[in-house]
């Protein structure tokens, strides 16, 4: 663990144990889809329907911004795959502290760089901005804040792993989020959405569902894959 990771995690780890409280909301935004994926994508579907001038616009931008938020999260996987293994500070006896969550088997299998959680709501949150500049920046500062530093906090994640993270997936977004490029990638969508209207309604919850638990089976079953093959 390098230096700039300890001198965070023994920071934030002397507050752990000490206000019950705290300590169980915390543990909520690491636990609790409600807390995590839900206000997020709360704001996707409010820029999705909110009345304005440009729809079409509102519409491009929610459409890339979940297609860089789904990029985000495969791209976190496959990165967790081919980088060196990390193992997670909770699941680290180097780190030689104790977190409020106890590492799991499921846990100690998988890489914690990058962190996808970060990639993923940074990402949604970076699409916000892009339609709605201060509200977006308020769900940055709480996938930030409150998510990934809740992630920090518990022993999930290293600070660079969330740095990292959250870079690649505002990076990720604002790349598909570019006018000429996130009109390519919602032009299909969209004619779903005039064409199936029924239809399509019923793919975006379920896809909003995924982001919401952060695609979990899908990704227990590629990592699987990935280490059968």
């Amino acid at each position: 663990m390098n230096a700039f990771d300890s001198s965070i995690i023994h920071f934030l780890n002397q507050f752990s144990f000490r206000w019950p409280v705290f300590d169980h909301g915390v543990m909520a935004f690491t636990q609790f889809y409600m807390l995590r994926g839900v206000p997020m994508v709360a704001l996707l579907w409010w820029v999705w329907f909110r009345d304005g001038a440009d729809k079409q616009r509102d519409r491009e931008i929610v459409t890339a911004t979940v297609v860089a938020a789904f990029c985000a999260l495969l791209l976190g996987r496959l990165l967790a795959n081919w980088l060196p293994f990390r193992a997670r500070p909770m699941a680290n006896p180097e780190v030689g502290l104790r977190f409020l969550l106890a590492a799991d088997d499921g846990m100690r299998s998988w890489s914690s760089f990058p962190s996808d959680h970060a990639m993923m709501w940074c990402a949604v949150a970076t699409g916000v901005i892009v339609a709605a500049r201060w509200l977006g920046l308020l769900a940055l500062a709480y996938a930030v804040l409150l998510i990934c530093m809740a992630r920090i906090f518990v022993g999930l994640h290293y600070p660079t792993d969330v740095i990292a993270g959250a870079l690649l997936g505002v990076l990720t977004c604002l790349v598909l989020t570019r006018p000429p490029l996130r009109a390519r990638i919602a032009a299909p969508f969209l004619f779903l959405s005039d064409r199936y209207r029924g239809l399509f309604h019923v793919g975006m919850f379920l896809l909003s569902f995924g982001l919401i638990t952060n695609f979990d089976e899908l990704r227990t079953v590629a990592s699987s894959l990935m280490k059968v093959t």
